[in-house]
């Protein structure tokens, strides 16, 4: 899907639900993949402002902020970021704002509180990822294979229907076809950005498994 494409379509999705955390994310990326970087941090910024718990939000708006040659935001981005990511088990965004700040000489912040832990409380309870709070768990994963794995040991009943609400709107706005293997990979992508997880953490957890 063309980025301009891309582009126009999460402008119009952002215009039309503007307290929508995950359009605004989207939009920052498509943007921040067309090169407007100015464009792409403060669409980030919003979404941040919707969803303070977005860790990807955090890790791109760092990566625009530095491109802009904005060091000192940039460190307080991250910063907040890392712990935000921290605290919500958010693996790989922890590890690159890390990374993000070594690169601008700056301290990673010490984190001492735990992350989510996704075992269950109970036989049907789960502690979700993406609120760090028990929830009743799936009752079969979503979909086959390891995405569809990793999302029934990690988030709730609760959170998969607000995806599914979530996700419903990408498709209508996106228009995507299922049986056209790029836009699947459209709406994957989509998913796995809401929900804050990445392929590198799916991989992983499927090797684990």
């Amino acid at each position: 899907m063309e980025t301009d494409n891309r582009i126009a379509q999460w402008e119009n999705m952002t215009q039309a639900d503007p307290d929508n955390s995950m359009g605004w994310l989207s939009l920052g990326t498509a943007y921040r993949d067309a090169g407007r970087d100015q464009e792409a941090a403060d669409a980030l910024k919003r979404a941040i402002e919707i969803d303070e718990g977005l860790s990807r939000a955090y890790q791109l708006l760092g990566q625009m902020l530095i491109q802009l040659e904005r060091a000192d935001e940039a460190a307080d981005v991250l910063t907040r970021g890392y712990t935000t990511a921290a605290e919500r088990g958010d693996v790989m965004p922890q590890r690159a704002m890390g990374s993000l700040l070594e690169k601008i000489d700056r301290p990673v912040p010490s984190v001492s509180a735990a992350a989510p832990s996704a075992e269950p409380v109970d036989g049907d309870t789960i502690i979700d990822r993406r609120t760090g709070r028990p929830g009743a768990r799936l009752p079969d994963p979503p979909m086959r294979g390891p995405v569809g794995q990793f999302i029934y040991d990690h988030f709730s009943q609760d959170t998969w229907r607000e995806w599914i609400a979530m996700g419903t709107k990408v498709i209508n706005e996106l228009r995507l076809d299922f049986s056209n293997p790029e836009h699947q990979d459209v709406y994957e992508q989509q998913m796995m950005e809401w929900l804050g997880i990445s392929r590198e953490e799916v991989d992983e957890h499927a090797k684990n498994s």
